[in-house]
């Protein structure tokens, strides 16, 4: 053999055990597209953002009157696995708000989602509710259970009376002087104050005292966001959907049409396989997690460690595992 065929045989070689040797996880890199639209449902349009590859899961935010916006970056970590479609709530985020107040009610919210998942055309669904988003997903869940092949409930509660429990220990927790504080301010009245464009929403020093000082240690644990500042929800938020909602008396006490939701003893019509995700110290007090738990027959309770309501930022690998692990 020449000393050019050998010289060629053994590169051939050596580019065929180089290429034995590369790690069998290397993929090829892949763009992941977004799909953005509304969905008009009798003339309320939802607002959807999908992205993603394999099954749909569907999720939907907190609030009332956030926007999907703060659950990302975090939860799009779930793309690799499934194809996400997050959704604004009717009057939330880029969802247009609505002149007939009465229109937001949690079960017209749950119609929503059933809305976009026709017109999506996405079968049956895994469904995860967030915050006040999980008491949506659960009124879906009495209605259209049978589109679901999976219901994920996190941080969230099924009684306004064991959440405003929640939310007065919560309140007596404040230091005493910034409690008495925010007493003071919730005597006088929170709405009307400052110039016109204020006057439907918490004066700052009432945003800053409630969702800061109040809300902090239950919102965080392992990760706390250090960009976190309790004023941009004070301007972003959707107003008129939240005092209807949630009242018109402070962040400590639920006296809005959110009263309704009293369900712990409904909960054992849901029959579809439910995993439940609280954070140990989560504002959403854990201990009406373990007791949805015991009303969903064959439901999976997480409890996620050193972590408060903002579970995918305190424990995303863990937030997302349990995901995973449970929906596959």
């Amino acid at each position: 053999m020449s000393q050019h065929l050998l010289k060629l045989t053994a590169l051939a070689l050596g580019a065929v055990l180089a290429a034995c040797a590369a790690p069998a996880s290397a993929v090829r890199p892949s763009v992941m597209t977004i799909e953005e639209g509304f969905v008009d449902n009798g003339g309320v349009l939802i607002y959807f953002k999908s992205v993603g590859r394999g099954p749909p899961l569907v999720i939907v935010h907190g609030g009332p009157g956030a926007s999907h916006d703060y659950l990302l970056p975090n939860v799009y970590r779930l793309a690799t696995s499934y194809r996400l479609v997050f959704i604004d709530e009717r009057g939330s985020g880029r969802s247009p708000r609505l002149e007939d107040t009465r229109q937001y009610t949690v079960e017209k919210m749950a119609d929503d989602v059933e809305a976009v998942r026709v017109a999506l055309q996405l079968g049956k669904i895994a469904l995860l509710g967030h915050s006040y988003g999980g008491v949506v997903v659960q009124a879906y869940a009495f209605k259209y259970q049978d589109h679901l092949s999976h219901l994920i409930l996190g941080s969230t509660f099924s009684s306004t009376r064991e959440l405003n429990a929640g939310l007065a220990r919560m309140k007596q927790a404040m230091p005493a002087e910034q409690r008495a504080r925010v007493e003071a301010l919730e005597q006088a009245g929170l709405f009307g104050k400052g110039a016109s464009w204020e006057h439907g929403r918490y004066p700052e020093e009432y945003a800053r005292l409630a969702w800061g000082v109040g809300y902090f240690p239950n919102l965080y644990g392992a990760r706390p966001d250090p960009n976190y500042d309790p004023l941009p929800g004070n301007t972003t938020n959707s107003w008129e959907l939240y005092r209807t909602m949630w009242g018109s008396h402070g962040e400590f006490v639920v006296d809005g049409n959110l009263t309704e939701v009293e369900w712990v003893d409904r909960l054992p019509e849901i029959k579809v396989a439910t995993l439940i995700l609280v954070g140990d110290h989560d504002e959403s007090d854990p201990a009406m997690s373990r007791e949805m738990t015991t009303r969903i027959a064959g439901s999976k309770l997480v409890v996620l460690p050193n972590s408060g309501h903002m579970t995918f930022v305190d424990q995303p690998d863990l937030f997302v595992k349990a995901i995973t692990d449970f929906v596959r």
